[in-house]
């Protein structure tokens, strides 16, 4: 391993650097776009309807994005990606800047920055193991999280400012622009030429992506646990923790600290990581997560704000940690070719209950109670990690050997491709497990089967 690590690679530089500019912008826009709204005469229901307009057409693209990206060099549709989200969101700021915004006009232009995300999401997924040594893995997706969650910190304050100094309009402009540098930067990434890949139609290679994802026990397990988890947080602290904090601990200001609070969390979570490298990541991880449980419980109390801030903060360690986690275990563990398909699977899965829980939260707590409904979903939590680790692929899952050569540099290998052009490579827990062996080449299609793991 260099002893640099992951910051050897040229081609992780660019990565970290774009993607840390983009979400600058990105959460720059967070602030700026409902005050665009509402300064374009729209309502709060109004910028409910924008959100949803860029949230669907994500969730439909996502599965067509993961095809793309194992057919397509992944920069490049991620670079394609973000030319259409500066060209949207440049649009958006031309119209609110120009006092001519309509609520029609904006919810096209967030749809079309969503169809752009449901094919960056994939690709961006896929593309980090080529960029660094298999060895530096860990590492490189501890440094990617950190260098994102310290800028959604940064975007947040800096649009805060943008906004309040200038207008809504600017904050958007800035969100266009690091779209556009991002694009620019990424196209230098340079990589060899991949495998060829027999292309069999969309049908074929998005099967080929469920046989890999279904395949694999740990995967589809996990994915249920966060579906489950993600919708009962989201409904639990993002929906019932401001009226919490507006009835018993001091209103705004107050849920801007458990929020800043979650936020560190995930930032000295990604730092831990970057020094500890789990035998087994999965178990590591969801006992990491169980932390997510705390803030809720804290909040059902509901406990003084100090004891919040600090179980939000612990939710966003063990949020985080499980995250690294789960991305190196999806790139040591899922065969390059189908890396992307794979990811828009898990995406899917684990995000789709999402939308359900923000949506019944209010609802359920006006019939039995706010406290009632935080303490369930804080038991809930623990019981999706306690079911997820009941399944020995999940708590037993090992990291894989590390691999010297760089895959995807000029000279190396491509991701997935480290036993020879086919991609073939053994899927599931290399220790203690029974399992098939499923074998695919650039296309996904299983060639071999039946093995005995020791």
């Amino acid at each position: 391993m260099n002893r640099r690590g992951p910051w050897a690679s040229r081609n992780f530089r660019l990565l970290v650097g774009c993607d840390v500019m983009s979400m600058v912008g990105t959460t720059m826009a967070t602030v700026a776009v409902p005050f665009a709204i509402l300064h374009s005469g729209g309502s709060a229901s109004d910028i409910g309807f924008v959100t949803v307009a860029g949230l669907i057409p994500t969730i439909v693209f996502l599965l067509l994005g993961g095809v793309v990206a194992d057919r397509l060099p992944r920069q490049r549709v991620m670079v394609l990606a973000n030319v259409v989200q500066s060209a949207m969101q440049a649009a958006f700021a031309l119209l609110v800047l120009t006092g001519r915004a309509q609520l029609w006009q904006m919810m096209l232009l967030t749809a079309g920055r969503g169809i752009a995300f449901g094919f960056y999401m994939p690709a961006a997924q896929g593309l980090l193991p080529q960029t660094v040594a298999a060895a530096d893995l860990s590492s490189a997706n501890a440094v990617r999280s950190l260098g994102l969650n310290g800028a959604r910190i940064s975007g947040a304050a800096l649009g805060g400012v943008v906004v309040a100094a200038t207008g809504p309009g600017w904050g958007l402009v800035a969100d266009a622009a690091s779209y556009a540098a991002a694009a620019v930067l990424r196209s230098g990434m340079r990589f060899s030429d991949p495998p060829p890949v027999i292309r069999t139609g969309l049908l074929p290679e998005l099967r080929a992506g469920w046989r890999a994802f279904v395949f694999q026990r740990w995967l589809w397990v996990c994915v249920v646990e966060f579906a489950l988890i993600n919708a009962v947080y989201a409904g639990g602290f993002s929906v019932l923790g401001p009226v919490v904090a507006e009835h018993d601990l001091g209103g705004a200001s107050s849920w801007g600290v458990i929020v800043a609070g979650q936020s560190l969390g995930a930032v000295l979570g990604a730092a831990l990581m970057l020094r500890y490298r789990p035998v087994r990541p999965l178990g590591v991880g969801n006992l990491a997560v169980a932390a997510m449980a705390l803030p809720l419980i804290a909040l059902a109390v509901p406990a003084n704000l100090p004891l919040v801030a600090g179980a939000a903060m612990l939710a966003g360690m063990g949020a985080e940690a499980f995250e690294i986690n789960w991305s190196v275990a999806l790139q040591e563990h899922v065969p390059g070719p189908l890396l992307s398909r794979v990811s828009a699977y898990d995406a899917l899965g684990a995000y789709a209950l999402g939308p359900v829980g923000t949506a019944v939260a209010g609802p359920l707590a006006a019939i039995v109670g706010t406290t009632l409904v935080l303490g369930g979903a804080g038991v809930a939590i623990l019981g999706a990690i306690a079911a997820a680790l009941s399944v020995s692929d999940v708590r037993l899952l090992t990291r894989r050997e590390p691999v010297s050569d760089l895959p995807g540099e000029p000279g190396g290998l491509q991701a997935g491709s480290r036993r020879g052009h086919d991609g073939g490579r053994d899927l599931g827990p290399r220790e203690h497990l029974r399992t098939d062996r499923l074998k695919v080449d650039a296309r996904g299609k299983q060639v071999g089967q039946q093995s005995e793991m020791r």
